[in-house]
């Protein structure tokens, strides 16, 4: 796993093969910062990253200046490996770590967010759920983009807040905007 951009571009954390993660491909993952580049300040950001895994995302939000992150997983082993690289990376005090299901921490949020990004399993049966509870739920700031991470079997072009989906082979990011 490396970071493909920012102040910590290049580095690399090999996350422990027990982590039940895929997480995103570099290719993906620099084609996603590459579209947010223009369509969001990550810079100073409040942000969510729901099905956080290895954490890849949020260190890619770290490395561009974002100041206040939050990544939420259930699996310990996952979080230990997290705990692990924020502090490799001195990022200890901006990532907040919440170990819970995601659609618990959904339905008890109450914080808002300039940016959540959600990486959930690809066969998660209620991954359609997903941008509804986020809209129905109110997370985002005004103009906030959410994007989720899926497979070409989903298609998120009528939901009334899409605004864009970049494809990379089997993964898919569907990138929604809270219009206020």
């Amino acid at each position: 796993m490396r970071i493909v951009g920012g102040t910590f571009g290049g580095r690399r954390f090999n996350p422990p093969a027990k982590i039940p993660a895929r997480p995103t491909t570099e290719v993906a993952k620099e084609g996603l910062f590459n579209t947010l580049g223009n369509i969001i300040d990550i810079e100073d950001a409040k942000t969510l990253d729901i099905f956080g895994g290895t954490g890849s995302i949020t260190y890619e939000l770290a490395s561009r200046g974002a100041v206040d992150m939050t990544i939420v997983e259930r699996d310990l082993p996952s979080i230990e490996f997290i705990k692990k690289t924020i502090a490799d990376l001195n990022i200890i005090e901006q990532v907040h770590i919440i170990r819970n299901d995601v659609f618990k921490f959904i339905n008890q949020n109450t914080e808002k967010y300039n940016f959540i990004f959600a990486g959930p399993p690809y066969a998660l049966q209620n991954i359609d759920d997903l941008p509804e509870l986020v809209f129905k739920k109110n997370m985002l700031l005004p103009e906030g983009i959410f994007v989720l991470e899926h497979t070409p079997r989903n298609d998120y072009q009528k939901h009334p807040n899409f605004i864009r989906m970049k494809n990379y082979g089997t993964t898919v990011f569907t990138f929604f905007i809270q219009n206020n």
